[in-house]
């Protein structure tokens, strides 16, 4: 009734299977974790720049820390100075620090990658925090 496939699949590349650099699973997902992270760290330096804290020294340089160990040394390009005239919205900055770090969460628990979860995660609750209205302080009478 069918007749058999003769010729290779159209959908086959000319190369062979040998003729180009693979990477392993875990090669991949530290690309990507470095990449959530190194994304995280421009943020976390535009935050630095409009208000300035302890808080994000520290997870920038932390940040730092992780990605030069999954990039085998190599240390993350860093932001320069924001740019003059312009007011950061640091809502928004806030909002999409908070995304990067759940990315690079997700990233690193699918490679059991405990030092950089912990530390995405750690970044998701200060940035979580950071968008919580603050109480208004009230005069005593």
């Amino acid at each position: 009734m069918y007749e058999p496939i003769r010729s290779k699949s159209v959908h086959s590349t000319m190369a062979g299977p040998h003729d180009f650099p693979h990477r392993s699973r875990e090669e991949e997902l530290d690309i990507q974790l470095a990449g959530h992270l190194a994304a995280l760290l421009a943020v976390t330096d535009e935050l630095r720049a409009a208000e300035p804290s302890a808080d994000l020294e520290t997870a920038a340089e932390r940040l730092t820390e992780e990605i030069t160990r999954l990039r085998g040394g190599r240390t993350p390009a860093r932001a320069s100075a924001a740019e003059p005239g312009r007011e950061p919205d640091t809502a928004a900055l806030h909002r999409r620090a908070h995304a990067l770090a759940g990315r690079a969460l997700v990233v690193a628990a699918s490679r059991a990658d405990t030092a950089a979860a912990i530390l995405a995660a750690e970044r998701m609750d200060a940035h979580t925090a950071a968008q919580q209205p603050r109480p208004l302080t009230s005069s005593a009478h």
